[in-house]
């Protein structure tokens, strides 16, 4: 369906794209850092999830609602940023265990999942650069083009999702010597809760482009 040039243009850009640093890698390691690699494992597959919809919104074309209509980008906007820091508030005013594993973490593994997946769909800057990033890299004339939308969304999410889980390991062995300290352990629910609150402020202050 795609020839070896668009393929590998793509590849490239994604892996270019990815590899940056942003808000999903910081979520994703403040979620390990927080609760262990479970968490952030969850946590970076419902964004991608996130991503999916997205994929699937730009090729129904509802991402150029939000690209073209001020006051849809807006109300997506707020909503996510409102969440986000919902969620932040919520962890800073989760009472610290001392990392004692019998008792149950305040969330549960669905819930890390369903929270991380509305914080991608919740995220209008997501969608506005699929439809300006995946129509690149589509051609009608090789195909069915929300197939093509489709695999190239898929795949994206599919690197991305490998990428954090490589940082999730990597995060999870400095979190088991950063368990030890309790001075880290009065903190964790504190940084998970700044970074929620930091970025919803970021997305409450974005700007349509």
């Amino acid at each position: 369906m795609f020839d070896p040039t668009t393929t590998i243009t793509f590849l490239a850009a994604s892996i270019a794209i990815i590899l940056a640093p942003g808000p999903a890698q910081a979520l994703v390691l403040a979620r390990t850092l927080a609760d262990g690699r479970k968490a952030g494992v969850l946590t970076a597959i419902g964004l991608n999830v996130g991503t999916l919809v997205h994929a699937v919104a730009a090729a129904l074309g509802l991402s150029a609602v939000l690209a073209t209509s001020a006051t849809a980008f807006t109300f997506v906007k707020i909503i996510g940023a409102v969440y986000l820091v919902y969620l932040g508030i919520q962890a800073l005013r989760t009472k610290d265990h001392s990392g004692d594993p019998a008792i149950a973490a305040p969330t549960g593994p669905w819930q890390m999942f369903g929270r991380a997946v509305m914080t991608g769909v919740l995220n209008p800057k997501v969608a506005i650069f699929f439809l300006a990033f995946l129509p690149q890299f589509v051609d009608p004339g090789r195909g069915p083009v929300f197939l093509q939308f489709l695999i190239l969304g898929s795949t994206l999410a599919l690197i991305d999702v490998l990428y954090e889980i490589a940082l999730v390991l990597v995060a999870g062995a400095v979190r088991q010597r950063l368990t030890q300290s309790v001075r880290f352990m009065r903190w964790r629910q504190r940084i998970t809760g700044v970074v929620l609150i930091g970025l919803g402020l970021r997305l409450g202050f974005t700007e349509r482009h």
